[in-house]
Protein backbone atom coordinates (compact mmCIF):
# COMPACT_ATOMS: atom_id res chain seq x y z
CA UNK A 1 0.00 0.00 0.00
CA UNK A 2 2.61 2.51 0.65
CA UNK A 3 4.51 1.57 -2.50
CA UNK A 4 1.18 2.53 -4.26
CA UNK A 5 1.05 5.69 -2.27
CA UNK A 6 4.51 6.37 -3.02
CA UNK A 7 3.74 6.08 -6.59
CA UNK A 8 0.50 7.36 -6.78
CA UNK A 9 2.58 10.98 -5.25
CA UNK A 10 5.16 10.39 -8.10
CA UNK A 11 2.37 10.39 -10.84
CA UNK A 12 0.85 13.72 -9.22
CA UNK A 13 3.77 15.61 -9.18
CA UNK A 14 4.88 14.39 -12.63
CA UNK A 15 1.49 14.91 -14.01
CA UNK A 16 1.90 18.70 -12.30
CA UNK A 17 5.05 19.53 -13.81
CA UNK A 18 3.59 18.33 -17.49
CA UNK A 19 0.56 20.81 -17.01
CA UNK A 20 2.67 23.61 -16.01
CA UNK A 21 4.84 22.69 -18.96
CA UNK A 22 1.83 22.45 -21.30
CA UNK A 23 0.39 25.65 -20.14
CA UNK A 24 3.64 27.50 -20.40
CA UNK A 25 3.84 25.85 -23.54
CA UNK A 26 0.41 26.80 -24.84
CA UNK A 27 1.02 30.91 -23.90
CA UNK A 28 4.47 30.60 -26.07
CA UNK A 29 1.72 30.03 -29.52
CA UNK A 30 1.66 33.17 -29.74
CA UNK A 31 4.84 33.49 -31.20
CA UNK A 32 4.07 31.01 -33.84
CA UNK A 33 2.02 33.38 -35.55
CA UNK A 34 2.29 37.03 -36.75
CA UNK A 35 2.56 39.34 -33.50
CA UNK A 36 -0.25 42.84 -33.45
CA UNK A 37 1.71 45.94 -32.95
CA UNK A 38 1.04 45.55 -29.36
CA UNK A 39 1.92 42.34 -29.09
CA UNK A 40 5.48 43.66 -30.51
CA UNK A 41 5.29 46.46 -28.18
CA UNK A 42 5.67 44.10 -25.17
CA UNK A 43 7.23 41.46 -26.05
CA UNK A 44 10.65 43.30 -25.79
CA UNK A 45 10.26 42.23 -22.23
CA UNK A 46 9.08 38.92 -22.56
CA UNK A 47 12.44 37.64 -21.51
CA UNK A 48 13.05 34.04 -22.23
CA UNK A 49 9.75 34.45 -24.95
CA UNK A 50 7.52 32.33 -23.17
CA UNK A 51 4.55 34.17 -23.63
CA UNK A 52 4.54 35.50 -19.90
CA UNK A 53 5.99 38.30 -18.15
CA UNK A 54 7.01 38.56 -14.66
CA UNK A 55 7.83 41.82 -12.88
CA UNK A 56 11.58 40.40 -12.73
CA UNK A 57 11.32 40.31 -16.49
CA UNK A 58 9.99 43.94 -16.30
CA UNK A 59 12.57 45.28 -14.54
CA UNK A 60 15.23 43.72 -16.72
CA UNK A 61 13.16 45.18 -19.78
CA UNK A 62 13.42 48.62 -18.46
CA UNK A 63 17.09 48.59 -17.07
CA UNK A 64 18.13 46.72 -20.39
CA UNK A 65 16.86 49.94 -22.28
CA UNK A 66 18.52 52.38 -19.80
CA UNK A 67 16.30 53.48 -16.73
CA UNK A 68 17.67 53.49 -13.51
CA UNK A 69 17.35 50.64 -10.26
CA UNK A 70 14.56 52.57 -8.76
CA UNK A 71 12.83 53.32 -11.72
CA UNK A 72 12.61 49.84 -13.33
CA UNK A 73 11.49 48.32 -9.63
CA UNK A 74 8.95 50.48 -9.70
CA UNK A 75 7.98 50.07 -13.38
CA UNK A 76 7.70 46.08 -12.74
CA UNK A 77 5.22 47.05 -9.72
CA UNK A 78 3.16 49.29 -11.25
CA UNK A 79 2.96 47.66 -14.78
CA UNK A 80 2.62 43.91 -13.71
CA UNK A 81 0.17 44.79 -10.86
CA UNK A 82 -2.23 47.00 -13.27
CA UNK A 83 -2.05 44.65 -16.90
CA UNK A 84 -1.25 41.37 -15.40
CA UNK A 85 -4.90 40.54 -14.12
CA UNK A 86 -6.55 41.93 -16.96
CA UNK A 87 -4.73 40.10 -18.91
CA UNK A 88 -5.05 36.52 -17.38
CA UNK A 89 -7.01 33.88 -19.15
CA UNK A 90 -10.32 32.82 -18.15
CA UNK A 91 -10.11 29.48 -15.51
CA UNK A 92 -6.07 30.14 -15.23
CA UNK A 93 -4.40 29.90 -11.69
CA UNK A 94 -1.07 32.24 -11.43
CA UNK A 95 1.14 32.60 -8.29
CA UNK A 96 -0.23 35.11 -6.05
CA UNK A 97 1.66 38.04 -6.22
CA UNK A 98 3.32 37.66 -9.19
CA UNK A 99 1.20 39.50 -11.43
CA UNK A 100 2.15 37.62 -14.42
CA UNK A 101 1.25 39.29 -17.88
CA UNK A 102 0.04 37.23 -20.68
CA UNK A 103 1.38 38.29 -24.18
CA UNK A 104 -1.57 36.60 -25.98
CA UNK A 105 -4.13 39.17 -24.30
CA UNK A 106 -2.09 42.40 -23.98
CA UNK A 107 -5.10 44.13 -25.59
CA UNK A 108 -7.82 43.75 -22.58
CA UNK A 109 -4.67 45.50 -20.74
CA UNK A 110 -5.28 48.84 -22.83
CA UNK A 111 -5.93 51.48 -20.48
CA UNK A 112 -8.37 54.46 -20.96
CA UNK A 113 -7.23 58.26 -21.86
CA UNK A 114 -4.73 57.09 -24.97
CA UNK A 115 -3.94 58.39 -27.75
CA UNK A 116 -6.16 55.20 -29.84
CA UNK A 117 -3.13 54.59 -31.44
CA UNK A 118 -3.60 50.94 -30.64
CA UNK A 119 -7.64 49.62 -31.19
CA UNK A 120 -9.52 47.32 -28.97
CA UNK A 121 -7.28 44.53 -30.97
CA UNK A 122 -4.08 45.97 -30.37
CA UNK A 123 -4.00 47.28 -33.83
CA UNK A 124 -1.98 50.08 -35.23
CA UNK A 125 -4.60 53.11 -36.01
CA UNK A 126 -2.21 54.88 -38.60
CA UNK A 127 -4.59 57.91 -38.70
CA UNK A 128 -5.15 58.42 -34.75
CA UNK A 129 -0.36 58.10 -34.66
CA UNK A 130 -0.79 60.98 -37.65
CA UNK A 131 -3.53 63.00 -35.14
CA UNK A 132 -0.68 63.03 -32.09
CA UNK A 133 1.00 65.31 -34.11
CA UNK A 134 -1.41 67.41 -36.11
CA UNK A 135 -2.98 68.45 -32.99
CA UNK A 136 0.33 68.49 -30.79
CA UNK A 137 3.56 69.41 -32.48
CA UNK A 138 2.96 72.86 -32.92
CA UNK A 139 7.19 74.07 -32.91
CA UNK A 140 7.97 71.48 -35.67
CA UNK A 141 5.73 69.28 -37.46
CA UNK A 142 6.95 65.70 -36.68
CA UNK A 143 8.32 66.31 -33.12
CA UNK A 144 6.78 67.11 -29.90
CA UNK A 145 8.53 69.24 -26.95
CA UNK A 146 7.97 68.61 -23.14
CA UNK A 147 5.15 71.37 -23.00
CA UNK A 148 3.01 69.76 -25.98
CA UNK A 149 3.33 65.91 -24.81
CA UNK A 150 1.77 67.54 -21.28
CA UNK A 151 -0.52 69.42 -23.40
CA UNK A 152 -1.66 65.34 -25.78
CA UNK A 153 -1.67 64.00 -22.33
CA UNK A 154 -4.19 66.60 -21.15
CA UNK A 155 -6.32 66.08 -23.78
CA UNK A 156 -6.68 62.64 -23.76
CA UNK A 157 -7.54 62.18 -20.69
CA UNK A 158 -11.01 60.84 -19.97
CA UNK A 159 -13.37 62.24 -16.88
CA UNK A 160 -12.13 60.47 -13.81
CA UNK A 161 -9.72 58.01 -15.25
CA UNK A 162 -7.41 58.27 -12.44
CA UNK A 163 -5.88 55.15 -13.67
CA UNK A 164 -5.30 55.63 -17.32
CA UNK A 165 -4.05 59.29 -16.41
CA UNK A 166 -1.31 57.80 -14.75
CA UNK A 167 -0.51 55.50 -16.76
CA UNK A 168 -0.29 57.34 -19.78
CA UNK A 169 1.78 59.86 -18.12
CA UNK A 170 4.24 57.18 -16.92
CA UNK A 171 5.22 56.08 -20.26
CA UNK A 172 4.88 59.05 -21.78
CA UNK A 173 7.21 61.25 -19.29
CA UNK A 174 9.72 57.57 -19.10
CA UNK A 175 9.84 57.65 -22.96
CA UNK A 176 10.86 61.24 -23.43
CA UNK A 177 13.52 61.18 -20.39
CA UNK A 178 15.09 58.76 -22.28
CA UNK A 179 14.32 59.58 -26.04
CA UNK A 180 14.21 62.88 -26.26
CA UNK A 181 17.20 64.52 -28.57
CA UNK A 182 19.67 67.11 -27.40
CA UNK A 183 17.15 69.60 -28.49
CA UNK A 184 14.22 68.90 -26.03
CA UNK A 185 12.52 67.29 -28.84
CA UNK A 186 10.53 63.65 -28.90
CA UNK A 187 10.89 63.10 -33.10
CA UNK A 188 7.79 60.97 -34.71
CA UNK A 189 9.77 58.48 -36.11
CA UNK A 190 11.20 57.80 -32.87
CA UNK A 191 7.33 57.78 -31.20
CA UNK A 192 6.39 55.20 -34.75
CA UNK A 193 9.20 52.96 -32.75
CA UNK A 194 8.09 52.25 -29.91
CA UNK A 195 4.40 51.61 -31.24
CA UNK A 196 5.99 48.44 -33.68
CA UNK A 197 8.35 47.50 -30.35
CA UNK A 198 11.99 48.02 -32.57
CA UNK A 199 12.75 51.16 -30.19
CA UNK A 200 13.05 49.02 -27.06
CA UNK A 201 15.26 46.21 -29.42
CA UNK A 202 17.70 49.52 -30.75
CA UNK A 203 17.85 50.77 -26.98
CA UNK A 204 19.52 47.33 -25.66
CA UNK A 205 21.83 47.45 -28.63
CA UNK A 206 22.68 50.86 -28.41
CA UNK A 207 23.25 50.71 -24.84
CA UNK A 208 25.23 47.48 -25.40
CA UNK A 209 27.65 48.98 -27.79
CA UNK A 210 28.13 51.73 -25.32
CA UNK A 211 29.20 49.31 -22.62
CA UNK A 212 31.79 47.35 -25.29
CA UNK A 213 33.21 50.77 -25.82
CA UNK A 214 34.14 51.87 -22.60
CA UNK A 215 35.58 48.38 -21.68
CA UNK A 216 37.59 49.23 -24.98
CA UNK A 217 39.02 52.37 -23.68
Amino acid sequence: MAGRAADTGSNDDASSATMGQSSSSSMADVYRGELTPLQRHVAFFDRNKDGVIYPSETYQGFRAIGCGVALSAASAVFVNAGLGPKTKPENHKTPPFKFPIYVKNIHKGKHGSDSGVYDANGRFVPEKFEEIFKKHAHTKPDALTGKELQEMLQANREPKDFTGWLGGLTEWKVLYSLCKGKDGFLHKDTVRAVYDGSLFERLEQERKAKKESTKKK
